[in-house]
C-alpha cells in the first residue's frame, strides 16, 4: 500500500473532499468520541463551501480500526472521498505494546471489569512467558472477548455482556507475525505485538496467562503502528483543535 498524506488539511474544502487524520487517542476516549468531537467542531465551527452547483455539501467521516476506551494510541480518521478507502487501511498490520499482569483475570480481559482469583505466579519468568509468546505466532482461531464491539443478534456484544447476559461470539481467524515480551517484573510483563486486523489483545493476554498455569488479564495497551501508519507521525487531541481552529479562522477571514 502507498502511503497516503495524512494530517494536510489546511482548508474547509480539504476537509470535505477526503483528508486522512491520524490521531493519538486519549485513555478512556471510544473511537467514536473522537470522531464525534471532530464532526461537532466542524459543525459548529468551520463553514462547509458549496458544491460546483451551489448545493451545500456533507462533511463525512469515519475512522479505520477501533480501539477500547481503556487503549491509547493510533486512531486513523478519514474523511470526504477517503471514508471510501476506510476498509483498506483497516486492514494494515497492526503493532502494539503494553502491559500484562498475572495472578488474576477479569471478565473483560482488561481493567473495565474487576481482577479475582488468586492464580500462582512464582513459577513464572522473563525467558518461560517469551518461550510461551512464540508459541503464539502464526494464524490461528482467536475466541473474541464477550466485553467486546462485536454485534451479536443485532447488539453490540458488551451492552449484554454488561447486564449479565449469555453471549456466544464466534471464533474469527488472524495471524500473529511477531510477538515478544519486552520486560518482566513481579506480576507485570511489558510487550510487543504484530498482528493481523481483528485480533484482540486482551484475548491474547488472557491466552497467555492459561498457557502459562497462570491468570493474567491486560492493563495496558498501545497501539503504536496501523500499517502504513505510525503513532508518532499522530497528532494530540489539542493539536488536532487547534489545527482545525485555524482551518476555522482562514473560513471566517
Amino acid at each position: 500500500m502507498t502511503s497516503p498524506i495524512f494530517n494536510s488539511f489546511q482548508t474547509a474544502e480539504d476537509l470535505v473532499s477526503g483528508s486522512v487524520i491520524l490521531v493519538d487517542k486519549p485513555l478512556t476516549w471510544t473511537s467514536f468520541d473522537v470522531v464525534n468531537r471532530i464532526k461537532f467542531f466542524v459543525k459548529k465551527n468551520i463553514k462547509i463551501p458549496l458544491n460546483a452547483q451551489g448545493d451545500k455539501q456533507q462533511f463525512k467521516i469515519g475512522h479505520a480500526g477501533t480501539l477500547d476506551p481503556l487503549a491509547t494510541g493510533l486512531l486513523v480518521i478519514c474523511t470526504g472521498k477517503l471514508t471510501k478507502s476506510i476498509d483498506q487501511f483497516q486492514g494494515g498490520i497492526k503493532e502494539y505494546t503494553g502491559t500484562i499482569r498475572f495472578g488474576q483475570t477479569t471478565p473483560s480481559y482488561d481493567l473495565e471489569t474487576t481482577p479475582e482469583g488468586n492464580f500462582p505466579v512464582a513459577h513464572l519468568t522473563h525467558e518461560l512467558l517469551q518461550e510461551k509468546a512464540k508459541e503464539f505466532l502464526g494464524e490461528q482461531w482467536q475466541q473474541p472477548p464477550v466485553f467486546s464491539a462485536k454485534r451479536v443478534d443485532g447488539k453490540r456484544a458488551y451492552k449484554s455482556a454488561r447486564k449479565g447476559e449469555h453471549v456466544q461470539i464466534p471464533q474469527v481467524q488472524i495471524v500473529i507475525s511477531e510477538f515478544e515480551i519486552t520486560r518482566f517484573n513481579g506480576n507485570d510483563a511489558d510487550f510487543r505485538v504484530k498482528c493481523s486486523k481483528g485480533t484482540y489483545i486482551r484475548t491474547l493476554a488472557f491466552d497467555l496467562g492459561g498457557k502459562l498455569g497462570s491468570g493474567s488479564h491486560l492493563i495496558t495497551l498501545r497501539r503504536t503502528e496501523s500499517y502504513p501508519f505510525d503513532v508518532n507521525s499522530a497528532l494530540t487531541m489539542d493539536d488536532l483543535i487547534a489545527r482545525l481552529e485555524r482551518v476555522a479562522a482562514i473560513g471566517a477571514s
